[in-house]
């Protein structure tokens, strides 16, 4: 695995490798596959998607994080509008967020999405209108979870995920896409951060355990009727929350991968920035670490939601 990842990347023999969570490479057939390619464009794209969408059917949301005003690292808009043109009766979905932000707010989200440049379709937000609790299974710290209202007038959800670091979470993958960005914005969010009476108060295992039950109720309410792709392009230690503030990439794009597991899909990204030498990583260890953010993946694990193995196909 290490070695077909190290081709992938094209890194020399002599570079470091140490994986992150020991995923291996699978020939089983039950192991799930995770598609990659080096052409992140539009047409790339839509190839990742296409090889990932046999399941995906009926009214579809399009999950992505649309950012702070003037984000300087957001994705390139052509590759977002590409794909809710090649997905029939789809749109994006967003929710409010916590943090102090215009888009606290749905008309300050409006306001954000236009200066983004989000305005070439439909962007339901969807905890404008109320909330819906859906339940989480086998979960330590809820039995539900606090979501958008509309997130049930989907038949199925394509996550688009812009790879990163985060101040928080370590890492930003598709885990954190749905998990807090399925949340609605004065509830479910608050129950993920919140503890003890503080806005933040909770420690970083219990904030990615937290966010990680989150993410499992949206996994299980669209069943097989959900797919991952995450994009490593434009790949900041920060957040795109950081807004204007984002610290500038300090390592070279890498790709697009997409799975129909979450677990396998953020597994084989974390394998790629770990399979960096450290001085080309852009600072993503570091932060992924101290941040404790590898704790998405074991706490996946630990709720059934895969082992963490995958078997990795390129494109290219």
């Amino acid at each position: 695995m290490k070695k077909f990842i190290k081709r992938l990347l094209g890194l020399t023999a002599a570079a470091a490798v140490a994986l992150a969570g020991g995923a291996a490479f699978g020939a089983e057939a039950d192991v799930p596959v995770v598609y990659f390619t080096k052409d992140i464009s539009p047409a790339g794209l839509l190839k990742i998607y296409d090889k990932i969408s046999a399941d995906i059917t009926g009214k579809v949301a399009v999950k992505l994080h649309t950012g702070e005003p003037n984000g300087p690292n957001l994705l390139p808009l052509p590759m977002a509008k590409a794909l809710v043109e090649h997905i029939p009766n789809s749109n994006i979905v967003e929710t409010n967020v916590y943090y102090s932000s215009p888009r606290q707010t749905t008309e300050g989200h409006r306001e954000t999405l236009k200066t983004n440049g989000f305005d070439f379709c439909k962007v339901d937000i969807m905890d404008e209108f109320g909330t819906v609790m859906l339940p989480v299974k086998g979960g330590k710290h809820f039995t539900e979870m606090s979501m958008g209202e509309s997130i049930t007038d989907y038949d199925s959800m394509v996550v688009y995920t812009h790879f990163k670091g985060h101040s928080m979470g370590g890492y930003g993958g598709s885990l954190k896409n749905i998990g807090i960005g399925c949340a609605d914005g004065k509830v479910g969010k608050r129950m993920i951060h919140a503890k003890d009476g503080s806005q933040w108060g909770r420690t970083q295992d219990e904030f990615m355990e937290a966010m990680t039950e989150s993410a499992k109720a949206v996994v299980d309410h669209f069943g097989k009727r959900i797919t991952f792709i995450n994009v490593m392009k434009n790949m900041s230690v920060d957040c795109d929350c950081a807004g204007a503030s984002a610290a500038a990439p300090a390592l070279a794009d890498i790709g697009i991968l997409g799975s129909t597991s979450l677990l396998a899909v953020d597994q084989a990204t974390i394998d790629m920035i770990y399979a960096l030498p450290e001085n080309k990583d852009g600072g993503l260890r570091e932060r992924i670490e101290s941040r404790h953010g590898l704790r998405q993946l074991s706490y996946m694990k630990e709720l059934g939601m895969g082992t963490g193995e995958y078997k990795l196909v390129s494109l290219d």
